[in-house]
Parts: C-alpha cells; structure tokens; sequence
C-alpha cells in the first residue's frame, strides 16, 4: 500500500509538471507528502550525484534524499519509501528496473604529518592494527573489506571512530585523527595539494553502483534517472563490459 501511495504521488507530480508548462500560474508549492524521495549513499551525495539533482531542485521539482550506505540504500526502496535508489546491489528487485552507473575506486588516506609519524612505509599487512580508522558508521564495511582484499586477509579487526558524514570524514583524516578509506574522486584534488597521501598506492577497492527505480512509465522519474545517468557517466570510471 505504501509503494502504491508513492507511485500515486509521482503521477500526481508528472501532471503537476505538465499544467505548470501548460498554465504557470496555475499550481502552487509541493504539499509535503508529495515528495519525491530518492535513496543514495553519502559519498555519491558528496561527490557525483548532488551536481545531477541541481537543476532539477532548481526546476522546483520537490526532492527528498534519504541518505544510507550503498549498501544498504535498496531496502528503502524495498520497504516502498522511495522511488529510486543507488547502491551496490547488482541484483534487480522486484518490480523494478536496474542500470550500471558506474564503479567508485575507494583508496586508503592520512594526513601527511600522521603517515609519517606511524606508517613512514605506507599501509600493509603488518602494521593496519596499530592504526585506527575513521569509519562513516558501523554500517560501514569498507575499511574491513581493503584491508582484507588488498593484503590477502581472511578477517580482520580494527580500531575504529565513526564520523557520519563524508565531509566530516575528510576532515577528520586531515585532521590526524587516523587512516580512513575514502573515494578517490572525492579526496583527488586534497592528494594533489598534499593534504593527503596515499597509504596504499598499489591497492584499490572498487564498488560497482546502481540505479535502482520502479518499472514505471513516469516522465519525472526518467528525468530524474536520466540526470544521475549523466553524471555517473561523466565522474564514475567504467569497466568495458564481459562478452
């Protein structure tokens, strides 16, 4: 009942959209409950897909982004809460359509000062635990899943402080509060001034992300799948596709 609600309110807002190009005067503000709620994971929020919402918000359409970990994004569109999401998953839910948007490479950080005080020779097997690591949240998996893909580990433990955000993440690492696995595209321009450095150079962890939305035919929603389609394409790296 609550995914039917939604899907109600996006076909009410496709024929807001057309009377407002047909009469502009003619409709007022967005009520509340119509908003237009996406999923999407901080780091996308904080790099990429932000810039792809902006003319859309601007065009007054009424977005609502639930913020969560990739992987963890697809439950709210599971659970009917919103219309689309991106995340990791690679697998279509029910009654849904699915697209590559693109793979995010995640590599491990610190401030120059701390690197040098407590990893001189960079980050490896032998020395990831005398270290803490600055996680999002304890949702947060991808600072385990570096370290242990990248050294060949089965299981590891880390220390760990959580900092839920990906501005407050960086900051945190620029800070010297710890070593912290971050997107590449979103710490690129700190590396270039040397605000950061690279732990790992030769190691990188790459996570494919989706766009997930509901198999309906909605003008709102191709746009709105269209703009991150865009901006994925321009700022996610993209792998040739297996025959």
């Amino acid at each position: 009942m609550l995914k039917h609600a939604k899907m109600m309110r996006l076909l009410r807002a496709d024929l807001e959209r057309d009377l407002r190009e047909l009469a502009p005067s003619s409709t007022g503000g967005a009520r509340e409950e119509e908003r237009i709620s996406v999923a999407i994971n901080a780091d996308s929020i904080a790099s990429w897909a932000l810039p792809a919402l902006d003319p859309l918000a601007q065009a007054g359409l009424p977005i609502e982004i639930i913020v969560d970990d990739q992987e963890f994004t697809h439950e709210w569109l599971r659970e009917g809460q919103v219309i689309g999401c991106v995340t990791s998953l690679g697998r279509a839910l029910r009654g849904c359509r699915m697209e590559v948007l693109g793979t995010m490479d995640y590599i491990a950080v610190a401030e120059p000062a701390f690197a040098a005080r407590h990893l001189p020779k960079g980050l490896s097997a032998h020395n990831f635990f005398q270290v803490p690591f600055v996680a999002f949240n304890r949702k947060d998996h991808l600072q385990h899943e570096f370290v242990t893909r990248s050294f060949g580990l089965p299981r590891v433990m880390l220390r760990q402080l959580f900092v839920p955000s990906s501005e407050g993440q960086v900051r945190a690492v620029q800070e010297g509060w710890g070593v912290s696995v971050l997107p590449e595209l979103r710490v690129r321009e700190q590396l270039a001034r040397g605000e950061l450095v690279n732990l790992a150079p030769r190691h990188r962890l790459p996570v494919k992300l989706h766009w997930h939305c509901w198999n309906l035919s909605s003008d709102v929603l191709e746009t709105l799948s269209g703009a991150l389609r865009g901006a994925a394409a321009a700022a996610l790296r993209h792998e040739p596709e297996r025959p």
